[in-house]
């Protein structure tokens, strides 16, 4: 499920401090520049109507959840929400369990190689690099050699346009994108702006 909001465009859009206010317009500049994949985390101000909102304004092909999922309880509020994704920094196995069991797409954080198996032993849908300044592309390369080859890997934090070549070189299969991306401070203009930039960065490393 996760692969076909993929396709076109492998990135995800974290929308850390996001207000609602706010949602509807960020998230049409978004998917404008071909994005499909957002992500409102939990530590933003009033994240589950943020989620409602997108959720609700958004086209039918494009997954809106949640991201800092740390605990079970919070998933079913996401779903409550409107939201059909999870994300979290971790890899806590029942925060997993419990997004499969409601049959919603999960992608824990995981930072070690056993990390990453016991996360898809419990049903991850991709795995999550994180923080990526830390897992540099030859670690990742190292990672790719011993996970599942239909694995989606996701390297998220400190991604720019111009660093994400090395981490696909190595195997990554697409990018969280944060504060490069979406700061709470940024003008819809500007966020449209970078988003374009990285949509036109992934279309060259697919050229």
């Amino acid at each position: 499920m996760l692969r076909d909001f993929l396709t076109e465009l492998p990135l995800i859009a974290i929308l850390r401090g996001l207000k609602p206010e706010n949602a509807e317009a960020t998230g049409h500049v978004l998917v404008e520049a071909g994005f499909r994949v957002i992500e409102v985390p939990l530590n933003s101000p009033d994240p589950f109507r943020s989620i409602e909102t997108l959720a609700k304004t958004m086209p039918k092909d494009v997954l809106v959840g949640a991201g800092t999922v740390l605990e079970p309880e919070l998933v079913n509020g996401v779903l409550d929400a409107g939201g059909r994704l999870i994300v979290m920094p971790h890899a806590d196995t029942d925060v997993i369990r419990r997004a499969k069991d409601l049959r919603l797409v999960c992608t824990p954080g995981v930072a070690t190689p056993t990390e990453a198996f016991a996360a898809l032993k419990a049903g991850a849908d991709a795995i999550k690099i994180f923080p990526a300044e830390a897992i540099p592309p030859a670690v990742v390369k190292a990672w790719r050699a011993v996970l599942p080859k239909d694995v989606i890997v996701l390297p998220v934090g400190g991604i720019k346009p111009d660093t994400m070549r090395p981490y696909v070189e190595a195997g990554a299969n697409g990018f969280g994108l944060g504060s490069a991306l979406f700061t709470p401070s940024m003008s819809v203009e500007d966020i449209g702006y970078n988003a374009r930039e990285f949509a036109s960065a992934w279309q060259t490393l697919r050229a």
